[in-house]
């Protein structure tokens, strides 16, 4: 028997999990079909991470920190990359791969992903910077408002990626517009020259930070904890590989629902499907690094740039009213300016508070449809879907009502607890792939390094946040 007719088997969880069927890999889709899953992780996470955090840091000590945002979003592209070789391969999501290991894995990671979101802290900053722009509308109304549209959008969507793509499409564009603008109008030659200090300070994290924030931050330059795990979903509804044989999630009111769980595939390792396989390879990490790695490297340093120009050394708060701050500045220096900054500011943490919703219910709805409900006939993905979406709006407008302010220090931990997130999944991917995979198509050489490397740094500050948040209650 050749080597080529040996189809892998996959582990099963102790038989828990049905063992893949056999297929072969459909041809690879030219970039400009592929583009959007790189942009929807930019688009999400352009939000705590790229408008709040990152320009606070920058606000209070310059621009020396922001090698840490290139290293950060490096890692989380090999991390990505890592997770879509996985789902491209099989068509299963890398939760549902962790859950082969061991049963509970993908529960787990989908209980710290509601944890660590749950809260409507991105609603609530999206109705404060609006109500900069609007010299006033009740921000407990339109907080409420934005989470009903959301739990609407989310759950009547005949195919919810089409709805999530294009509002972080939108997102993206007006951003990028805004940004194109500032450079021109408002960016100081100060703050291009502090820029040197991103280089000459490499490897240094300034005094002050604390290790919750600067794990945050890295955590947060892009997507981050749980969101990366959600490029599988994301590339599985685009139709990347073995995700094309997979039911995308569609609402269970207005698509065609289906009761199937995402188990997958795996193919044989001929010459016909390695061919197909390189050609999705190249596709896929093309597609996450001119939009993913690119989109995210020039936010987060504009948006630096611009809060280094605006309100460096004038003693910013530790919330999200700083940008009220920043955006009068702007006014200052051109008339209607800083308001353009706050719609801009209202309509990305919007978009981020929905892509976030979406990527939650994803992760909790593919895991308990796959390892615990995969006999329902009842409990679909997509109903499941619906019904996590709509619990964090319930809850979110259930803590607004209650008088909920989620201030920056909430968004840290946050992000802390998707920088522990990272540590975990981080070696499991490595693990997975070498495991799991043909052969052929196994992560090896630098990529294997790199994930060990980054399993190693956020096992490092992980270790450090909680010796300190620990240290804080005694």
């Amino acid at each position: 028997m050749r080597a080529t007719d040996v189809v892998p088997r996959f582990p099963t969880a102790k038989g828990r999990l049905p063992d893949t069927a056999v297929a072969d890999l459909p041809e690879p889709q030219p970039l400009r079909r592929a583009l959007g899953p790189g942009v929807i992780a930019a688009g999400v996470g352009l939000a705590s991470g790229e408008f709040v955090i990152w320009p606070y840091i920058s606000a209070n000590v310059g621009l020396v920190f922001l090698w840490a945002a290139v290293v950060g979003v490096t890692a989380q592209y090999f991390l990505n990359m890592e997770i879509e070789r996985y789902t491209l391969a099989t068509g299963e999501t890398a939760l549902t791969g962790f859950s082969r290991l061991w049963r509970h894995w993908g529960l787990l990671f989908a209980l710290l992903a509601v944890l660590a979101n749950i809260w409507p802290g991105w609603a609530t900053s999206s109705a404060t910077v609006l109500s900069y722009a609007t010299g006033g509308w009740d921000i407990t109304l339109v907080a409420v408002a934005e989470l009903v549209v959301i739990g609407l959008a989310l759950t009547l969507s005949p195919v919810v990626y089409r709805t999530v793509e294009a509002t972080q499409f939108l997102k993206v564009g007006a951003v990028v517009v805004f940004l194109v603008i500032a450079v021109f109008l408002v960016v100081t030659g100060d703050a291009w020259r502090g820029l040197g200090q991103a280089v000459t300070h490499a490897g240094q994290i300034p005094a002050g930070l604390g290790a919750a924030l600067v794990l945050g931050a890295m955590a947060f330059a892009g997507a981050g904890g749980g969101q990366n795990l959600v490029q599988s979903n994301w590339i599985r509804d685009k139709g990347f590989g073995m995700g094309a044989r997979i039911p995308r999630l569609v609402s269970p009111v207005t698509g065609e629902d289906q009761a199937a769980p995402a188990t997958g595939y795996v193919f044989r390792p001929d010459e016909e499907n390695l061919r197909r396989w390189r050609g999705w390879w190249k596709v896929a990490n093309t597609e996450q690094l001119v939009s993913f790695v690119a989109i995210t490297i020039f936010t987060i340093f504009l948006m630096s740039l611009l809060a280094y120009s605006t309100v460096f050394g004038t003693g910013v708060k530790n919330d999200v009213t700083f940008l009220r701050a920043e955006g009068q500045v702007l006014n200052d220096r051109v008339s209607g300016f800083g308001t353009f900054f706050w719609a801009i500011g209202a309509v990305s943490l919007f978009a981020a508070s929905m892509g976030i919703c979406d990527y939650v219910g994803r992760m909790v709805a593919d895991i308990l449809k796959t390892v615990y409900l995969s006999g329902s006939r009842v409990w679909t993905e997509s109903r499941i879907y619906s019904l996590v979406v709509w619990f964090i709006v319930l809850f979110g407008i259930a803590m607004i009502t209650l008088g909920f302010d989620q201030p920056l220090t909430l968004l840290v931990i946050s992000a802390s607890v998707g920088g522990i997130m990272m540590f975990l999944y981080s070696a499991l991917l490595a693990w997975l792939n070498r495991r799991a995979l043909p052969g052929p198509i196994r992560i090896r050489g630098y990529r294997l390094v790199v994930v060990l490397v980054v399993f190693a740094f956020f096992g490092y500050f992980s270790v450090v946040t909680l010796i300190d948040q620990i240290a804080k209650l005694t």
